[in-house]
């Protein structure tokens, strides 16, 4: 496999233990680990055994001696991280939802160190010139405009430089405030559409291509757990119809029952063949998405597909629409049993799953 690079922000992630709520827990210990959509990417990859490059800018501070620690602990390639004495190290708090009480996020990103560092303080010549590949997120441009032109300049030097690019829309209303007197999805779309035209891999959940790119599913209620998927497939037409550039197009597809009960798949829709792939599926080869009764910990999971998804396109022996598509999913259904954005879950699990082995029977 040749090098993967990713580029975004991560964060510490900020969390009550036990599935508490900040209330309950304060005074008190919270669980802090770091996260970040494109380094949660980055570590997945890693784990799943890929070669992986992770570039953001961190300020030069012990906070940052420790998050390098954990992502060389786990074989993420740092050297594209540029220390820098401006900003901050961002933070966000989660509480974990259960039963029908959601999952909350608060976001405190502001000045952080890589929301202030230019595109061109990079030097994408050399960080770019091992790889096959750089993934990124509508996350890292709703930072801040300096993010958004630094997002730009990275696809397009990729592309220039013969990589393939994916991006996962992302969109979340929170950050998209840079711009005063325009609302976030309207400033998410003009930004988003500058940078799709340098895309090849567009990757969404049921809910982004409507926010980001004002394309609809049909008739679709994701929290009443209903999702017209045959619509998905022109969802992924209209997204190439408008992007050309655009080869493959993956959607998620969360069926939200409550808060720790999903169902989970996705589709994958390949240009040149005109061809939509649905995983899992069930022995007479129809849709039929994971059953997740008990979720662990969801915030992570669209970003542990996304890698699934990267890595699964990147070997050559997984990287068939059919078989990639089935990758991702099954390790993003495993992300949803691990505490933590990290999908700390081995190639060989994946594999077992995509077998068929999801009883959770004791491994002896």
């Amino acid at each position: 496999m040749k090098r993967i690079i990713t580029f975004g922000e991560i964060m510490g992630r900020i969390c009550p233990e036990n599935f508490q709520r900040f209330r309950q827990s304060m005074p008190g210990k919270l669980d802090m680990t770091f996260a970040g959509a494109e380094a949660n990417v980055a570590s997945s990859i890693a784990m799943l055994g890929g070669k992986v490059r992770f570039v953001t800018a961190l300020p030069n501070n012990e906070m940052t001696e420790a998050c390098l620690q954990v992502l060389k602990g786990i074989d993420v390639d740092t050297t594209g991280i540029k220390l820098t004495d401006y900003g901050r190290f961002g933070l966000y708090f989660v509480e974990r939802g259960a039963n029908q009480r959601p999952s909350r996020v608060m976001y405190d990103r502001d000045y952080s160190a890589v929301s202030m560092t230019k595109g061109e303080a990079y030097d994408w010549c050399e960080l770019l010139k091992d790889g096959a590949w750089l993934h990124t997120t509508g996350i890292t441009p709703a930072l801040s405009e300096v993010c958004a032109h630094a997002t730009e300049v990275a696809v397009r030097t990729a592309k220039e430089k013969g990589l393939t690019v994916s991006c996962d829309l992302n969109f979340r209303k929170k950050l998209w405030q840079w711009q005063n007197g325009t609302s976030p999805s309207i400033l998410a779309e003009k930004t988003m559409r500058a940078i799709l035209p340098y895309v090849d891999v567009v990757i969404a959940n049921e809910e982004d291509a409507h926010d980001v790119l004002g394309i609809s599913a049909g008739d679709t209620d994701i929290e009443g757990g209903q999702l017209d998927i045959d619509k998905y497939v022109d969802v992924a037409k209209e997204v190439v119809k408008q992007f050309p550039n655009v080869k493959k197009v993956a959607i998620t597809l969360r069926e939200s029952l409550s808060a720790t009960h999903n169902n989970w798949g996705a589709m994958l829709y390949d240009a040149a063949s005109d061809t939509a792939h649905f995983a899992p599926l069930n022995e007479q080869g129809e849709y039929m998405p994971y059953e997740i009764k008990a979720i662990v910990d969801r915030v992570g999971g669209g970003d542990s597909f996304g890698a699934g998804l990267v890595f699964a396109l990147n070997t050559p022996e997984l990287s068939k629409p059919d078989q990639a598509i089935r990758f991702a999913v099954a390790a993003s259904c495993l992300c949803h049993s691990i505490n933590g954005d990290f999908n700390y879950s081995s190639r060989s699990e994946v594999e077992a799953l995509m077998g068929g082995s999801g009883s959770g029977r004791v491994v002896r």
